[in-house]
């Protein structure tokens, strides 16, 4: 494509991308130079924040002397411990309960816009007993002999079928009932 320009124009060309690629290269740095900055401050933010909460929830600890008040104070220690399990035990059941919820919520949203992605199916060459092996499982062994089912039929049958078909053409019966004639052999049959 570029072959048909001129040497000049092509060199510039290239400049250009070239100026283009350092100025977004440049743009990128600087961004996460940010990016590591903000981050910096944040955590700062946060740490300040918990010797804040450490200062206010749990002023510094004062020996006693004697025994007795040592085991007065790993009482309340350990009554503390057991109020801050249960609260945090609270919270994670109630974070886990809002998390459900979520995603309930999340699902029947899902349901009511109708957008599912349907995957691609792929036409898949199975026998009756392979399929039934997939759906049962490999403990099942079914044998699927679709000639099993089958009617069997006898050679009397065929036969009796034969002389029901002798008995008479439908034809010949319907000409003979046609008519004049015919309605009166019916009236005739039917009196006596």
């Amino acid at each position: 494509m570029h072959h048909n320009l001129p040497c000049s124009h092509f060199s510039l060309l290239q400049k250009r991308r070239r100026a283009a690629t350092a100025r977004r290269q440049h743009l990128k740095s600087a961004m996460l130079q940010l990016a590591a900055t903000e981050i910096e401050k944040e955590a700062a933010a946060k740490e300040v924040e918990k010797q804040n909460y450490l200062a206010e929830h749990c002023p510094p600890l004062s020996l006693p002397g004697s025994m007795q008040e040592l085991q007065e104070l790993c009482k309340k220690l350990h009554a503390k411990i057991d109020s801050v399990d249960e609260e945090r035990y609270d919270t994670e059941v109630k974070l886990q309960k809002t998390n459900k919820e979520l995603e309930d919520l999340s699902q029947k949203l899902f349901d009511l816009r109708g957008k599912f992605k349907r995957p691609p199916l792929r036409r898949v060459r199975m026998s009756a007993d392979a399929m039934l092996r997939a759906l049962l499982g490999s403990k099942h062994k079914v044998n699927m002999d679709l000639r099993a089912n089958l009617k069997q039929v006898k050679k009397e049958d065929t036969e009796k079928e034969k002389d029901l078909r002798d008995v008479g053409d439908w034809r010949k019966n319907i000409e003979e009932k046609s008519g004049m004639e015919g309605r009166k052999k019916m009236f005739e049959a039917g009196e006596s």
